[in-house]
């Protein structure tokens, strides 16, 4: 049977952020076919990208895409290909009992979907899940990290007060020894005391990340005077990655300031979305929370690596974070707009921002999707 030809397509006049000449994208059978200099490339259809850039498509390592939990689900392609994010990764929604659903879902799905195993087996069906030490089953967490070693890209454990109940550190103390016999990094949820982050924060270790790291809440990263805590800065030197999460209740301007003064390295910039904060904010998408951080100073190559390399460095797929030949054409299209936006932040405190970035599409598996 003859197979239909994939068309050979141009993305003309590219702005790539760090790359100071504008280029022509080729695609030809869904991978990078070349990059030319703007106007030499030629094909069967041309997309003219003159008032864009583009990037690698963009990655949101902590969403929880798995729709049929309240509060903390929605649809994969709500929140990420219709916001131009070609890969998301699932930060826990599910357990060793549900990871299997939310596996198949990918089927379903255009947007690209990696997952966390939460440690405890029952997953966000309640929001006490760590709560009950019975739920962190270790034998059925490795046998669903063995029925899926290409979906599971890490653990994760939520260590906030109201989901462990009177459990303390023994859900970390499980998850660190998950960790290291799986030899997958952990993701860690700060919050709210018990524990406290002093106590947290020393049982991490490289590679392993704190998601939420500018949440404004008591037990936090950074003391009254904004300065990080010195188990921030130990475990920064132990090579611990740091996560935005924004979410609804883990991101403060305030906190975000005194981390960009201090000189505390921007990882991963990542939404926490659901249905609830994809609807009626303070996330909305991953291009609004991308704006918070231009606003707050940092550099649109650095703004843009925390969504592209840096987060496909720290799943082990550098193919996700970068433009070059021969890999497969995974890109995201959007614009710098000048103009004024307001920026709330999880404590209703606002900015105003003077230039916004913004989502035009994006292109996976061979279809570009448009935002």
């Amino acid at each position: 049977m003859r197979q239909h030809r994939q068309q050979r397509i141009v993305w003309r006049n590219a702005g790539i952020a760090g790359v100071h000449e504008r280029q022509d994208i080729v695609i030809d059978n869904r991978q990078i076919a070349a990059l030319l200099a703007a106007g030499e490339g030629s094909g069967d259809e041309v997309r003219d990208c003159s008032d864009y850039y583009v990037s690698s498509g963009w990655i949101d390592l902590h969403v929880h895409a798995f729709p049929e939990l309240d509060p903390y689900g929605d649809e994969i392609d709500e929140i990420g290909v219709k916001q131009g994010v070609t890969t998301i990764v699932d930060a826990g929604s599910c357990g060793a009992d549900q990871i299997d659903e939310l596996a198949a879902s990918r089927s379903k799905a255009k947007t690209n979907l990696l997952a966390l195993l939460n440690v405890s087996r029952i997953g966000l069906k309640r929001v006490d899940e760590l709560s009950n030490m019975a739920w962190i089953d270790r034998e059925q967490a490795v046998h669903a990290l063995r029925r899926h070693p290409d979906f599971i890209v890490g653990l994760k454990a939520r260590m906030s007060g109201s989901v462990i109940g009177e459990n303390g550190l023994k859900p970390l103390k499980a998850a660190r020894e998950l960790s290291l016999e799986t030899e997958l990094p952990l993701m860690v949820h700060i919050g709210s005391k018990p524990p406290g982050i002093e106590e947290i924060v020393p049982l991490l270790a490289e590679r392993d990340v704190i998601t939420h790291y500018l949440n404004g809440k008591k037990n936090r990263l950074f003391d009254d005077n904004g300065k990080p805590l010195p188990v921030l800065v130990d475990a920064l030197e132990r090579g611990v990655q740091l996560d935005v999460g924004h979410g609804t209740a883990s991101f403060s301007f305030e906190v975000a300031e005194a981390a960009k003064a201090s000189g505390v390295p921007l990882h991963t910039i990542s939404t926490d979305i659901y249905r609830g904060n994809r609807l009626n904010g303070p996330v909305y998408n991953l291009s609004l929370v991308l704006t918070k951080f231009l606003h707050l100073g940092y550099a649109l190559e650095e703004v843009i690596a925390a969504v592209t390399s840096h987060a496909a460095a720290w799943l082990r797929r550098p193919e996700l974070g970068r433009i070059q030949v021969g890999d497969p054409a995974n890109l995201t299209l959007y614009a710098v707009a000048e103009e004024k936006v307001e920026l709330v932040d999880s404590e209703g405190q606002r900015r105003i921002a003077a230039q916004r970035i913004q989502a035009k599409g994006a292109y996976i598996h061979g279809q570009f999707f448009e935002c």
